[in-house]
């Protein structure tokens, strides 16, 4: 079954955030994951919820998304992006 990881990023040091995109991809390219979304115009259709970016992810499964995001090839990219913006992840199942 599909997971979908969806991310919500307030980013505070662009320059930075910029570096982890391309070390992202790499990763998540190596775990077979793919961009659904990535940062396009977004518009709240009901409640209070403004996100700054929306990122939403797919991988073959939860098992596969957690694995990308607990791996080596993510972890530095990780730490790029704690420095460089405030987010919020979840990893959902799909049909």
């Amino acid at each position: 079954m599909a997971a979908y990881v969806i991310v919500e990023i307030e980013i505070q040091e662009p320059a930075d955030y910029e570096i982890y995109k391309i070390e992202a991809a790499a990763s998540i390219a190596a775990h077979a994951g793919r961009y659904i979304a990535r940062g396009g115009k977004a518009e709240t259709l009901e409640g209070d919820w403004i996100p700054k970016r929306i990122v939403i992810l797919e991988f073959e499964s939860l098992e596969r998304a957690k694995t990308w995001w607990a791996s080596a090839e993510y972890s530095e990219a990780r730490q790029r992006r704690l420095r460089a913006a405030t987010c919020r992840m979840i990893a959902v199942e799909g049909l």
